[in-house]
């Protein structure tokens, strides 16, 4: 590879925009039938903690909904700004901590898709978070929470990759397992992102390390929350007629909780 650089993908959202958006339409689609199916009260406005860059935001702001989020990551948050500002929509993505935060306004539902919610690596962290989330969400409104769990009657999976391109822009992704401290409960991996255009090829090598969580160790954090109960549990396959049993096999796992 010509050109590599240490870095973490989350500083180059338009490559992490490309690369985690090919699954918008499905996510889009499940979302929605998840407001109509599962929330306790009409679904007007809709938080995203972690948003990223904003990619479900933005359609869902589209579409009429009062959208806002926050984000670590002070370059998402502009770039997920600035999109929003190109359709004419307010720019209501702020940086901040996941794990500790207050709305100005109660919101109607809430998304976390793709196992962000991992990144926070503390109990008081994870706790913090859902407690926020409880605390933002009108009563009957929905939080959607996608995470991987660690099998216990399996192997977990070790490795994947996978591709994206818009253009002339092609996007290569790599991660793997680099083991679990089992003290901590953090799950070490590595991850490289391949990029090429016409002009240019950079390899992005990232490190990120995610909190592990068996079925069970969810299931303690979440009765330590007042106010959320879980609704209906679906996988990876988005697919609102088949809602999932959640077994020792269970990997990628939607949650959908629901404010009581």
């Amino acid at each position: 590879m010509s050109n590599q650089v240490e870095a973490s993908i989350y500083d180059y959202p338009v490559y992490y925009d490309l690369l985690f958006g090919s699954d918008v339409a499905a996510e889009y689609r499940f979302l929605k039938a998840c407001f109509q199916k599962h929330a306790g009260c009409e679904v007007r406005s809709i938080f995203e903690p972690a948003c990223g860059t904003g990619r479900l935001l933005i359609k869902l702001g589209r579409e009429g909904y009062a959208v806002s989020g926050n984000d670590l990551n002070p370059k998402a948050v502009e770039f997920c700004n600035k999109r929003l500002a190109k359709y004419g929509l307010p720019e209501t993505v702020v940086v901040g901590d996941m794990s500790k935060f207050r709305v100005k306004a109660k919101f109607d539902a809430a998304f976390n898709m793709i196992n962000t919610f991992r990144h926070l690596a503390t109990d008081e962290q994870a706790l913090g978070h859902l407690q926020c989330m409880a605390r933002g969400l009108n009563k009957g409104g929905l939080y959607v929470l996608g995470i991987h769990l660690e099998p216990t009657l399996c192997q977990p999976m070790q490795e994947e990759a996978w591709s994206a391109r818009r253009g002339n822009l092609v996007v290569n992704s790599y991660m793997w397992s680099k083991g679990i401290d089992r003290k901590t409960r953090l799950e070490h991996l590595g991850l490289h992102v391949d990029v090429f255009t016409p002009t240019k090829r950079l390899r992005i090598v990232d490190h990120m390390e995610y909190r592990t969580y068996k079925h069970a160790e969810f299931l303690d954090l979440l009765k330590r929350v007042r106010g959320l109960e879980i609704a209906e549990t679906y996988d990876f396959g988005y697919n609102i007629k088949k809602p999932c049993s959640v077994n020792g096999r269970s990997e990628d796992v939607v949650f959908v909780l629901r404010r009581k």
